[in-house]
């Protein structure tokens, strides 16, 4: 199911953690197992329960209660706005309205051409930095203003 390299960073994980304290690593195996296939099917997450030796529904429960999984395809550039409310009450709600214009779709939704998915997020940890984004999972954006939304569109190709 997944490739040897994304099995190596399991590994990785699962290394950090005491030999009856696998599931632990949950989280972190689950992140692999979406950069590798770019969002979690199904038999993604059993196939990380297995090989956590955990139930599927405890793999699915972590799946589904964190915002930063995604359980159907996304795009190539999945935009997650912090929605939370010190963020949406310094321009976190104006901010989000922006992008929807910009990209023509809503939260929850894609592009109709696959670039872009746009998502709400809770806090973030930068609430002095408002409004802040997530591009990816991976890179955060702080001070989204619409000059800095329009750059940040431009800059993913």
């Amino acid at each position: 199911m997944f490739a040897a390299e994304t099995l190596k960073k399991f590994d990785r994980e699962i290394a950090k953690y005491p030999a009856d304290q696998t599931q632990s690593a949950v989280m972190a195996c689950l992140a692999h197992a979406q950069q590798e296939k770019g969002w979690l099917p199904p038999e993604a997450i059993e196939a990380v329960a297995a090989y956590l030796g955990m139930p599927p529904i405890a793999a699915y429960e972590v799946a589904t209660f964190y915002n930063m999984y995604d359980l159907k395809p996304v795009g190539k550039y999945k935009i997650t706005v912090c929605t939370n409310l010190p963020c949406a009450l310094s321009g976190g709600y104006h901010a989000g309205k922006y992008v929807q214009e910009k990209l023509g779709i809503g939260y929850g939704e894609t592009t109709a051409d696959g670039k872009f998915t746009l998502k709400e997020g809770e806090c973030m940890g930068a609430c002095g930095d408002a409004p802040v984004m997530i591009v990816n999972n991976r890179s955060m954006c702080c001070h989204m203003h619409p000059e800095q939304i329009d750059k940040l569109l431009e800059e993913c190709e």
